[in-house]
C-alpha cells in the first residue's frame, strides 16, 4: 500500500481490539519514530500495552481499548505544535500501512509522561493507535474551490497536493485551511483554534506528499 492509498484508507478509529502490536509491526513503527525523531529533532515516544492511561471516565467516554499510542513532545518553541501535526501524521500513514488503525486524541495530554521530557520539552499531542474494531467512517469535505487560492492556471502537482490535503484529519473535522499558489510558492494557513498550528503540519505533509516536494516551496 503506498502512502496516498493509505491516506484514502485512513479514517480516525477510536475502538480497539485486544490484540497486540508486536513483531514485525512493531519493529517497524519503532523504526519510523526513530527516523521522524532523527529527521525533526522531536521526542515522540511509542507507548504499547499501557491499559491506564485511557481509562478515565472522560476517556471511557470516547475510547475503547486503547492500549497503544504516539506522545508527541519536542523543545517548547513556536514550531513544536506545527511539527507534531507534520511527523505525527507522517506515523499515522505509517500505521496504516501497517494494518493499524488510528486517532489524533487531542484532549489527553500524557502528562504522566511529563518527567521523562529533557528540560524545556512540552507534550504537544497524543495519537492512539491499534487494530481497531472497524475501519471507521470517511470525514465529509468541503468544496476544493473554497480551500485554496491560485494565481493563474492550477498546475496538475497542485491539484494533487490538494486532493491529499482534503484527505487530511482536522479537528472536528472543520477544514479551516487555505493554500495559497503564487509561482511555486506556497503558503499554507489553518485557523482552528487551539489545534491550529496541528492541523497545520498535519494538512501540510498531505499537500507535500500529493504534490510533490520538487515541485514546489513553501512560503
Amino acid at each position: 500500500m503506498d502512502t496516498i492509498e493509505a491516506m484514502k484508507k485512513r479514517n480516525s478509529v477510536r475502538r480497539y481490539t485486544d490484540k497486540k502490536i508486536e513483531g514485525d509491526v512493531l519493529t517497524a513503527l519503532q523504526a519510523e519514530v526513530d527516523k521522524c525523531n532523527d529527521e525533526s529533532g522531536l521526542n515522540i515516544r511509542l507507548v504499547t500495552d499501557d491499559p491506564d492511561t485511557f481509562n478515565s471516565l472522560f476517556a471511557r467516554a470516547m475510547f475503547s481499548g486503547t492500549r497503544n499510542f504516539f506522545v508527541l513532545a519536542g523543545k517548547d518553541d513556536a514550531d513544536l505544535d506545527e511539527k507534531a501535526g507534520f511527523y505525527g501524521e507522517r506515523l499515522v500513514i505509517k500505521a496504516q500501512q501497517l494494518g493499524l488503525n488510528t486517532c489524533w486524541a487531542a484532549m489527553f495530554s500524557g502528562k504522566k509522561f511529563s518527567s521523562k521530557l529533557d528540560k524545556g520539552e512540552r507534550i504537544a499531542i497524543v495519537v492512539s493507535v491499534g487494530y481497531g474494531e472497524t475501519q471507521g467512517e470517511p470525514h465529509k469535505n468541503k468544496p476544493m474551490e473554497s480551500l485554496y487560492k491560485v494565481d493563474g492556471d492550477m498546475p496538475d502537482w497542485f491539484r494533487s497536493g490538494m486532493e491529499a490535503a482534503m484527505l487530511a484529519p482536522t479537528a472536528m473535522n472543520r477544514q479551516r485551511f487555505l493554500f495559497t499558489l503564487s509561482g511555486n510558492t506556497v503558503k499554507a494557513e489553518c485557523n482552528n483554534g487551539r489545534y491550529s498550528k496541528i492541523d497545520l503540519g498535519i494538512v501540510k505533509y498531505h499537500f507535500e506528499i500529493g504534490a510533490g516536494a520538487d515541485n514546489f516551496r513553501w512560503a
